[in-house]
């Protein structure tokens, strides 16, 4: 069986942190088939809803040495970054500690990461070291998955599917409307730009993978 927690983590030295800070209303999530190597620091990152101000932000980001806008558009995104040594990376340790990262995705604070460990000893393992590196370490979420699987069986991310919960829940797809999308983003932390684009984005997931046929 395979241990999955969600876990928000935050340090002003965490990868990207300053342009997540200053640039709230982007979206950033690591690509984890892009054959990323945590040692020397090189990550691919999708960003969407970049603006004019975000690449400038990038050359005034300590934890980026250098950046490569690597492919998209206007509304998406690929770069590749490279860190310093001094940025704080979790990814190193979670490797050692036989862990993978599932997924990445900022937040307002910093980053909320799905990790998979074989066990629960390797979970605390990551907590403690997060703890030694003054890294914020905050379980989210936590469960057992009896076999390996590649994403969810919806196909949300984790992003999506707190957004299109945390609105079902305080009734935004009630009729009428118990809550706005300025609600919602509150509740999350995050900008209702963010926050509706994730909506969004979940439902037409549903649909595709709920409604449509091959």
């Amino acid at each position: 069986m395979n241990l999955i927690a969600v876990v928000d983590i935050a340090h002003s030295d965490l990868s990207l942190a300053p342009t997540i800070r200053e640039c709230s209303d982007v979206t950033i999530r690591v690509v984890p088939q892009s054959g990323t190597d945590p040692d020397t620091g090189i990550f691919f990152f999708l960003v969407e809803n970049p603006g004019e101000e975000f690449e400038a932000q990038l050359d005034e980001d300590h934890t980026v040495a250098e950046w490569e806008l690597v492919a998209g558009s206007e509304a998406t995104r690929v770069y590749r970054i490279r860190h310093p040594p001094e940025t704080k990376l979790i990814s190193p340790k979670t490797s050692e500690l036989s862990g993978l990262m599932r997924e990445a995705i900022t937040n307002a604070r910093g980053w909320t990461v799905r990790l998979q460990f074989p066990d629960r000893e390797a979970l605390a393992a990551l907590a403690d070291y997060c703890d030694e590196e003054d890294i914020s370490f905050t379980l989210q979420q936590m469960f057992r998955q009896d076999e390996w699987n590649g994403g969810e069986p919806t196909g949300l991310t984790e992003a999506q599917r707190v957004a299109l919960v945390t609105a079902y829940e305080n009734g935004y797809f009630e009729e009428p409307r118990e809550a706005r999308l300025a609600d919602i983003a509150a509740e999350l932390d995050l900008s209702p730009t963010a926050v509706g684009g994730r909506i969004r984005r979940g439902t037409a997931k549903l649909v595709e993978t709920a409604l449509l046929e091959e």
